[in-house]
């Protein structure tokens, strides 16, 4: 059974280095981890030192004998399925006497990124690799997008099943006007034949987004959790966060504060006071959230390059999984 750990939170507190942290943890304990980039502004490969690749490919990391893979997700991914609906009724439609331009149909894919695709991509990424029966991987780590994104992530499985609703509701009706018009020519001989082998686009694309839906709310499979700053505003979006994570039902467990002063020197007054700040901020979140697991991260010296800064976290931050199984042979 694949397990799945979600880091989120707003740009800038250290989502990326923490999915990167836990994901090596991981793999040092034995378990094939994969560690997938959300975000349209990929930073995952820069912090191993690797070179991303194009489309949906997963690139090994060199980190001893570890068994550790990262992808940074292309919105293309989810491109392709939008062409995929697109270009499926398209041939309906040309079935059944109406031709669109094959030129108003490109510049759908042409004009730029289609709104949603980013989270598209992450969603058949999730539903391909959480596959148990094909999953090549144990431990799954998503470094989403910034909080805006990740909301739309999360409510785009019952957005796209509407969707899929739709389209096969229009191709049905195209079907059968199309049938009807066969069965008047050519009587029963109509439909020998026809459709039998066909694969239904519409309905394994909604398979997938209700698997990644029961996915991101499997308690025993998938953990979020959310990063913040020890700062007011931080703290103030983070709870926001939660309350929406909770009415999506996605298993909040824990809470990452990153970047904590716990060593300031007792000659600077301004370290102490932030120290100070810090820590109330610390004490603030402990109180508001007793369910969830409040983890403090210390703010590491701004001379550690991205690998020492990863390397610093991989014992700070909890095992990626409280589910384990034993790892594969």
């Amino acid at each position: 059974m694949v397990n799945v750990v979600c880091y989120g939170g707003k740009g800038g507190v250290g989502k990326t280095t923490l999915a990167a942290a836990t994901g090596l943890e991981a793999a040092r304990r034995e378990r094939r981890t994969l560690v997938i980039s959300t975000d349209p502004a990929h930073s995952l490969a820069d912090l191993f030192g690797v070179v991303p690749q194009s489309g949906r490919t997963a690139v090994s990391v060199a980190d001893g004998d570890t068994d550790l893979w990262i992808e940074e997700l292309s919105p293309t991914a989810g491109t392709d399925t939008y062409r995929t609906i697109v270009e499926s009724l398209t041939a309906e439609l040309r079935t059944a006497g109406i031709h669109l331009e094959k030129s108003a149909v490109e510049r759908l894919f042409t004009a730029g990124v289609i709104p949603g695709s980013d989270e598209l991509a992450a969603i058949e990424a999730l539903a391909t690799y959480s596959d148990d029966g094909e999953s090549e991987f144990d431990q799954i780590i998503v470094d989403t997008a910034p909080t805006g994104h990740t909301l739309r992530l999360l409510e785009l499985p019952e957005v796209l099943q509407e969707t899929v609703a739709a389209a096969s509701s229009v191709r049905g009706q195209l079907r059968r006007r199309v049938d009807t018009a066969r069965s008047a020519v050519f009587g029963p001989m109509a439909f020998f034949g026809t459709r039998s082998e066909e694969t239904d686009e519409f309905a394994e694309l909604a398979d997938r987004m209700e698997s990644v839906r029961t996915l991101l709310t499997d308690s025993s499979r998938t953990s979020f959790r959310v990063v913040c700053l020890p700062e007011p505003l931080a703290v103030a979006e983070t709870g926001r966060l939660i309350e929406q994570l909770r009415a999506f039902e996605i298993p909040v467990t824990t809470l990452c504060i990153n970047r904590v002063l716990t060593d300031a020197s007792p000659e600077c007054e301004r370290c102490q006071t932030t120290q100070r700040a810090h820590r109330h901020q610390v004490d603030v979140l402990e109180a508001d959230y007793p369910d969830l697991e409040v983890v403090s991260l210390p703010a590491v010296s701004n001379a550690a390059t991205s690998h020492e800064l990863v390397e610093q976290l991989t014992t700070a931050v909890p095992p990626a999984s409280t589910h384990d199984q034993p790892p594969r042979s």
